[in-house]
């Protein structure tokens, strides 16, 4: 049998169910429940509720991840498997270390919008080493910590896209509640472009699939319903990007902050550049 045709596609409700659901509540609902509930609710030198939020998605995602590479009629070496999940841990642990420390800074005014030198609060400081750390912890955030956490999820996304096709004469339309999780789907594909800086990585996970496509309806296959709705997943994430980059196009600072060719603002900077005169809570 083909590696890419399944004799019986369904579309996996349960299994996209549970990726959007828990991305929506432990991943994009971190910074939300920042706002949410107070800072004094729960001792700073201790876990609050963002951090518990984000512990739990270190523990279930790999797991989700698991699930789709068993479900995938391509199959990887179980060592490549083992490596993969073990980056994504390791990447989405230093975030959550990185993140924690980031609410506390959030507290007496840090600004995300602006570079670790150019803050106040940073200003104050009088030994150049601890900028220096500060720097060292942005970028376990923001460089090192993505690559090992994304990069390995969009590799599994890819890899159980390109096992989602059918004979031509078994092409699918997406069911009635892939249209429902459509939406949801979308806007974490769109937080995770904003937030986690993975624009590059989704352009060109989105091409791959494209071109995945085209090769398989050249040998007779189509995409199948899971096919279909990661297909438009990523197709309407793109859009809503589209728009938040326009609204924010002409913004000097955002632009200092997101220099270069790829311009994509991170919604937390947004919020501390458009809200900074009131308190994180």
């Amino acid at each position: 049998m083909d590696p890419v045709l399944s004799s019986k596609p369904r579309f996996h409700l349960d299994l996209w169910l549970c990726f959007t659901i828990q991305n929506l509540i432990l991943d994009v609902g971190r910074p939300v429940a920042m706002l949410v509930f107070p800072a004094d609710w729960i001792p700073l030198n201790r876990p609050g509720v963002a951090e518990y939020l984000h512990l739990l998605y270190n523990i279930i995602t790999p797991l989700i991840l698991l699930k789709m590479l068993e479900r995938s009629p391509r199959k990887l070496p179980l060592l490549a498997i083992q490596l993969g999940i073990i980056s994504v841990v390791i990447g989405s642990t230093l975030q959550f270390v990185a993140d924690a420390i980031t609410r506390r800074l959030l507290l007496i005014g840090y600004q995300l919008h602006l570079s670790v030198r150019e803050n106040p609060v940073i200003q104050t400081l009088k030994t150049s080493s601890l900028i220096e750390a500060f720097e060292l912890l942005f970028y376990f955030d923001g460089t090192l910590g993505h690559l090992m956490w994304y990069v390995p999820l969009f590799l599994v996304l890819f890899l159980f896209f390109s096992g989602s096709f059918s004979r031509r004469k078994q092409e699918e339309k997406m069911p009635p509640a892939g249209w429902m999780l459509l939406t949801p789907n979308a806007a974490y594909y769109w937080f995770l472009i904003t937030e986690g800086q993975t624009f590059i990585l989704f352009i060109f996970t989105l091409f791959a699939m494209t071109a995945t496509v085209m090769h398989q309806r050249r040998r007779g296959f189509v995409p199948d319903s899971n096919g279909l709705f990661m297909l438009y997943s990523f197709c309407a994430a793109l859009l809503l990007v589209a728009v938040w980059v326009v609204c924010l196009w002409d913004d000097g600072v955002l632009r200092k902050k997101h220099p270069g060719l790829i311009y994509v603002p991170q919604p937390r900077a947004v919020y501390t550049l458009l809200l900074q005169n009131y308190s994180w809570t």
